[in-house]
C-alpha cells in the first residue's frame, strides 16, 4: 500500500514585502539567499559571483558595505545584477545612507551594531522615502550588552526584544517594510527564537543558522535549525551561513527547499541580465524565448541571457552555457569563453542547438569546436560599442559623486557613534 504524502504545517501568513523583484511572504515563494566573499569595491570580480550565486539558485545577494569603496562598488554593481542586492551594514550609518544612493534593493542593519536612535530613524525614512525594505538582523553573538545584562544571555526573548526595540523606532518615522532575522550559532536557541519571533511579529521571517561553519558539519547544523522551522510553517527567506565557497551556500537553499516540497524542481537553471544601459537587445524577450524553448528538454545546464558582450561573459561565466548581444549579433560562450558568433535574430536557436550538443558532448568537446575567429569577433565589438556608448552608460559615476558627498556631510554632522569604532566588514548575518 502506498505511503499518503506527509505535508509541512500550513505555513504562517506575514505581510509581504519587496526586495527589487522579488515578493518575500504572504503567499510569495521562499527565498534563496546568500553572501558574496569579494571586495565590493570589485566590481568584476564581486558581479561574477552574483552572476555563480544566481546560477546556483540564489533569489537574492547580499553585499558587505563597510567602506566609501564598497559604496561607489554597489552604484557600478546593482546596474548590472540578475537578481536583488542587499547591502550589509553594522557600524557606520552613512554606510546605508550611501547604499541607498547607490540604488540597493534592501538594507540589512544589525541592532546590535548600529545603535543610535536618530541614525537608525534616519535611514528608515530614507529607505521610506524610496520604497526600500530593511531587515532586522539580530545575531546572538553582537547583541546589545544592555540586552545581554536584562536578559542573563543571549536568550531567545532577548534577541527578540531586540528586534522590537529596532521595530519601534521604525515606527516612528512610519516604515514598515520590514523583515526580521533573530540567529544564532547554536541550533536549539536558533530555532526557540524564531519560534518566538513568529507569535510576536507578523513581519517576514529570514532564517539561518549564523557561523555554521565549513561542511559537512556547518551543511548539518544549519540544515537542522532551517528544515525544522520550515517543517512547522516558519520562514519566508532563508540562508545557509557557510564557511565556504557562497555557491555551495545557494545550492544548499535550494536543494533543501525542493526537497521540502517547498520550491519547484528544475533541470534548467536561466539567469538573465536586468535591461541596463548597454543592453542592446530585449533581454526579457529573448530570456522567454530561451526558457520556452529550453525548458521542455530536461537539460541540466545553467544557460544565461546576456544584454550585451561588452560585460556579458565575463559576468555569467560560471554559466555553463550564454549568449550576450552586440552590434546586432549574438556572442555564444561557453563558460566564459566565445565559441561561435551568430545573427541577432538567430540568437535563441543557435543556444539551443548549442545547449543540446553541450549536453550530448561535454564542455571540453564543445570548448574545442569553437570558430577559431569568434573571440576575436566579439573582442572587435566590444570595443566598437566602448566607442560608440562610452564607459558610463547606466551613470553610474552619478551616483558615485552623489554617495561621496553623502558621506561626507554625514560624517561632518554626526558625533562619534556610542557603539564604537570597530571594523565593519563584519560578515555575521
Amino acid at each position: 500500500m502506498a505511503r499518503p504524502a506527509v505535508a509541512t504545517a500550513e505555513r504562517r501568513k506575514t505581510r509581504q514585502i519587496k526586495v527589487g523583484s522579488v515578493a518575500v511572504g504572504g503567499d510569495a515563494p521562499i527565498s534563496v539567499q546568500s553572501m558574496t566573499v569579494t571586495k565590493t569595491a570589485d566590481v568584476d570580480g564581486t558581479l561574477a559571483q552574483v552572476y555563480a550565486l544566481a546560477a546556483a539558485g540564489a533569489d537574492i545577494v547580499r553585499c558587505t558595505c563597510n567602506e566609501q569603496a564598497a559604496a561607489e562598488g554597489l552604484a557600478r554593481i546593482v546596474p548590472r545584477s540578475p537578481v536583488p542586492i542587499v547591502a550589509d551594514i553594522h557600524f557606520h550609518h552613512e554606510m546605508a545612507l550611501a547604499a541607498l544612493e547607490a540604488g540597493v534593493h534592501g538594507l540589512r542593519l544589525n541592532p546590535g551594531n548600529l545603535r543610535k536612535p536618530e541614525e537608525i530613524k534616519q535611514i528608515a525614512a530614507e529607505a521610506r522615502d524610496r520604497g526600500v525594505p530593511i531587515r532586522i538582523g539580530v545575531n546572538a553573538g553582537s547583541l546589545h550588552p544592555e540586552l545581554y545584562k536584562r536578559f542573563g544571555g543571549a536568550t531567545p526573548e532577548a534577541l527578540v526584544e531586540s528586534a522590537r526595540m529596532e521595530l519601534a523606532y521604525f515606527d516612528e518615522v512610519d516604515f514598515h517594510d520590514v523583515k526580521i532575522s533573530v540567529k544564532a550559532s547554536n541550533v536549539p536557541l536558533m530555532i526557540a527564537a524564531y519560534r518566538l519571533a513568529s507569535e510576536t511579529f507578523d513581519h517576514p521571517l529570514h532564517l539561518g543558522v549564523t557561523e555554521a561553519g565549513p561542511p559537512p558539519a556547518g551543511l548539518l547544523k544549519a540544515t537542522a535549525g532551517i528544515a525544522t522551522l520550515l517543517s512547522e510553517g516558519i520562514g519566508d527567506t532563508i540562508r545557509y551561513s557557510l564557511t565556504a565557497d557562497p555557491v555551495e551556500e545557494a545550492r544548499a537553499g535550494r536543494q533543501l527547499l525542493e526537497a521540502l516540497g517547498l520550491r519547484e524542481r528544475k533541470g534548467l537553471d536561466l539567469i538573465a541580465c536586468p535591461s541596463c544601459g548597454r543592453a542592446e537587445i530585449d533581454v526579457i524577450g529573448v530570456a522567454r524565448a530561451a526558457q520556452a524553448a529550453l525548458e521542455n528538454r530536461q537539460l541540466p545546464i545553467q544557460v544565461a541571457v546576456m544584454g550585451c558582450v561588452v560585460n556579458g561573459p565575463g559576468e555569467a561565466r560560471e554559466a555553463d552555457l550564454g549568449i550576450a548581444a552586440g552590434r546586432k549579433r549574438g556572442h555564444l560562450f561557453i563558460k566564459g569563453q566565445i565559441v561561435r558568433v551568430v545573427p541577432e535574430d538567430e540568437m535563441v536557436e543557435a543556444l539551443v542547438e548549442e545547449a543540446e550538443r553541450l549536453v550530448a558532448e561535454g564542455i571540453e568537446a564543445r570548448l574545442a569546436a569553437a570558430d577559431s575567429g569568434a573571440a576575436a569577433e566579439a573582442e572587435a565589438d566590444r570595443q566598437a560599442l566602448f566607442a560608440e556608448q562610452g564607459d558610463d552608460v547606466n551613470s553610474s559615476e552619478v551616483r558615485v559623486d552623489i554617495i561621496r558627498r553623502t558621506i561626507a556631510h554625514e560624517r561632518v554632522v554626526s558625533t562619534p557613534n556610542s557603539g564604537g569604532s570597530a571594523p565593519s566588514g563584519s560578515s555575521e548575518d
